[in-house]
């Protein structure tokens, strides 16, 4: 691809004015473009983020970084899936982050950005009420597929009340690629 393939500042900045547009079908194709933009849409999405208090803005944001799984959104997609839930449309939003930490945390051959996406998600596995958050945290902490995940994966099962999330964790416990090669990340 050409560097003349990516669009400008000013176009970033038109796709990033779509998600405010009404209709659902343009705030889409938006966030469908700034994921095909990336690399170079990832920083002014997440200036956009912290610049924005429209929560629907916001999580198509989330959406379109969760996407793309580009480490540099680590430290936001960490926030969000920490904060804590004041309505559903939030827990869907910490849901897509949870699965964002999982696509960095898969992808990334850096000790210390897997480690940092791992810590988050078991947390998420282990801790939080919110159901739809433990089971996206047990499919991203599958990806990721280290010793440490499959730890947190093995107590969660023991504590999981909920039988949708635990046949989740069971699925993942029985991947062979969560103890493939000996797998050491």
């Amino acid at each position: 691809m050409n560097v003349s393939d990516f669009p400008d500042i000013s176009e970033i900045n038109a796709f990033l004015e779509s998600l405010k547009h009404h209709n659902p079908h343009v705030s889409a194709a938006a966030v469908t473009a700034l994921v095909e933009s990336a690399p170079k849409t990832v920083q002014p999405l997440i200036d956009a983020f912290d610049d924005s208090t429209d929560q629907s803005i916001q999580a198509y944001i989330i959406q379109a970084l969760a996407l793309i799984g580009n480490p540099e959104a680590l430290d936001l997609l960490t926030e969000v899936v920490g904060t804590e839930v004041a309505n559903h449309c939030q827990g869907n939003v910490r849901r897509i982050a949870a699965r964002g930490l999982g696509r960095i945390g898969s992808t990334s051959s850096n000790p210390q950005i897997i480690h940092h996406a791992s810590q988050k998600l078991i947390w998420a596995l282990l801790n939080p009420q919110d159901w739809g958050l433990r089971y996206a945290a047990a499919v991203s902490l599958q990806e990721i597929a280290t010793p440490s995940a499959n730890i947190a994966l093995q107590q969660a099962l023991k504590q999981e009340d909920d039988k949708v999330v635990q046949s989740r964790i069971s699925a993942a416990l029985n991947t062979p690629a969560l103890f493939a090669h000996g797998n050491v990340r």
